[in-house]
């Protein structure tokens, strides 16, 4: 009996090593990946960073603001209405209309296309106005000599 005692009791004490070492392993494992996944959302976010950096350097108009009011890039508005010349108001009109009317909650359409079309149309008004607010870049004429 005093051998099944002993026997019991080492076994418990070699499943509990096994099962200490088992955590010791998984917890080490676990730190190691938070770890990781700390250093690439830290890299992620220099990335964005520097991307919106480059994205207002070499925009026009300084697309970062424009781009943060209305959320979308004017070449994603161009896109969502399937345009190429932001300049054609007509084209740009008509195809507005269309699209934001079948996505018209009434006709079945979705409430969240329609937004992401009023949101392109509007992007691109934006961008419009800060084309024809800013003067044009030829020299100015010159008076007439006397």
């Amino acid at each position: 009996k005093a051998f099944f005692s002993t026997l019991a009791v080492d076994m418990a004490k070699y499943v509990a090593q096994i099962l200490l070492a088992g955590s010791r392993i998984l917890g080490r494992a676990f730190a190691k990946a938070l770890q990781e996944e700390y250093a690439a959302s830290q890299q992620a976010a220099k990335a964005r960073a520097s991307s919106r950096a480059n994205d207002s350097s070499t925009s026009r108009n300084g697309g970062s603001f424009t781009d943060s009011v209305s959320g979308i890039s004017l070449e994603e508005a161009k896109q969502i209405l399937n345009i190429q010349d932001i300049r054609n108001a007509e084209e740009l009109q008509k195809k507005f209309d269309h699209l934001f009317s079948v996505n018209a909650k009434s006709k079945g359409g979705s409430l969240y296309l329609q937004s992401k079309v009023f949101r392109a149309k509007e992007r691109i008004d934006e961008e419009l106005r800060a084309l024809n607010s800013t003067p044009p870049s030829s020299e100015s004429p010159r008076p007439p000599d006397p």
